[in-house]
């Protein structure tokens, strides 16, 4: 999940040498923990682990639809041993030849039958996906599972990047390494690190903590306003983990609650299915988080730049006006986006005979409710936080050759003279 807004106000202001040797006596500590951590978490095997056989790790190899002929479903039914369809009414299917072409196979074709309730359909000449079952009957080693959609992914991809870069520029290009760096953590320590057996709120921790460390300062540069941002989305982290973990075991989620998890569970049960759950809070809110942080640290850094003169209070409560507009609409995003990941979810219990009551406190949308209210307090609460921290800083701090209390400009020049 991604939220972005523009954060390019120019150069951050100097900030003095006290400011920045505070800010360095909280953060380096702090980064000093993280990469203790990715250290002793880091998987044994992070490009690989034990293979489960059930369906996602099975052998597969690419091949090609060479015919696709109508044939009668009754015929079909027949031929399979199944009973004939009610009604009376023929049906057409569809009998599609596929050939694989990679592996040791190749060149080898099967029979693939599609009813005529099928959602997936296939046309001459097109690139699927079979799965491979070397210990089955002849017949049925070979199944398609999926389409091959690697073109339009890539030049998706390739859109993506390309209007990043345009309209960002060398902070776009920043983010997008950044982004990459992000997906390597994932895929390189936080999804092995779950799957080996280490606690998973643990690792979503050390995990988070490093992306977010490596996207903030990548994406917006080495300041003191990315920093009190990182200590603003630190201090918002904990508190989504300390709300989740109360959630979530005051409600008595287990966190399994679909086929995926369940296969999760019985393929791994030595993984805390609730600790998973709590994880995926983290790592969900944390996208929306640096966005909101920099946002408000941004926002302090030019209303002082505004107006030198003015002090804490007034920064924070100009900020906050800012920030209270921030609010509403990154609460409705993440709503939304939550919505959007649970729809299929939710038009089932639409047409389910159930009350409002019932609908909510069950487990399957409890768990998204959780999900969502516990990161949207995060995210609400990130902004007073970090507004009243960034103003407390910029307020204090001394540049080298500024006296406190003294103006800058021709304001300060003219109230010279009169003296």
């Amino acid at each position: 999940m991604t939220h972005s807004h523009s954060h390019d106000h120019g150069p951050a202001h100097p900030a003095s040498r006290r400011l920045r040797t505070v800010i360095a006596a909280v953060l380096i500590p702090f980064a000093l923990l993280v990469l203790a951590g990715l250290l002793a978490l880091w998987p044994d095997d992070p490009g690989g682990h034990d293979r489960s056989g059930v369906g996602f790790d099975t052998q597969r190899q690419q091949a090609r639809v060479t015919r696709v002929e109508e044939v009668d479903c009754a015929e079909v039914n027949a031929q399979s041993g199944k009973p004939p369809a009610k009604g009376g009414r023929p049906e057409t299917c569809e009998r599609a030849t596929v050939e694989v072409t990679t592996g040791s196979d190749k060149g080898r074709t099967f029979k693939e039958i599609v009813t005529p309730d099928a959602l997936r359909r296939y046309s001459t000449g097109q690139e699927v996906i079979v799965s491979y079952q070397p210990d089955a009957p002849p017949e049925v080693q070979y199944a398609v599972v999926d389409v091959v959609r690697s073109t339009p992914m890539w030049v998706l991809a390739a859109l993506f990047a390309l209007i990043v870069v345009v309209v960002g520029r060398l902070r776009g290009v920043a983010s997008l390494i950044a982004l990459a760096i992000t997906f390597a953590v994932l895929v390189l320590f936080i999804l092995p690190a779950i799957i080996q057996g280490s606690n998973p709120l643990l690792v979503a921790i050390v995990g988070g903590s490093a992306v977010m460390l490596i996207a903030l300062y990548l994406s917006h540069g080495f300041n003191a306003r990315t920093s009190v941002a990182a200590i603003g989305t630190l201090a918002s982290l904990l508190l989504i983990g300390l709300l989740g973990s109360v959630f979530i075991g005051w409600a008595r989620l287990t966190g399994s609650t679909d086929d995926f998890t369940g296969l999760i569970h019985s393929q791994y049960p030595g993984i805390e299915m609730s600790g998973l759950l709590l994880a995926s809070v983290l790592i969900g809110s944390l996208g929306v988080l640096d966005d909101v942080t920099v946002t408000q640290a941004s926002a302090v850094w030019e209303l002082r730049q505004a107006d030198p003169a003015a002090g804490w209070r007034q920064l924070y409560g100009a900020a906050m006006r800012i920030g209270r507009d921030h609010i509403a609409s990154v609460v409705n995003t993440l709503v939304l986006a939550y919505a959007g990941a649970s729809l299929p979810l939710l038009l089932l219990f639409t047409t389910a005979r159930v009350g409002v009551g019932g609908l909510v406190t069950s487990e399957l949308v409890a768990q998204e409710v959780v999900r969502t209210l516990v990161g949207s307090i995060g995210l609400v609460a990130s902004v007073p936080l970090t507004t009243v921290l960034a103003a407390l800083v910029v307020a204090s701090d001394r540049p080298a050759g500024r006296r406190p209390g003294a103006a800058s400009g021709s304001g300060g020049r003219g109230r010279r003279r009169k003296r």
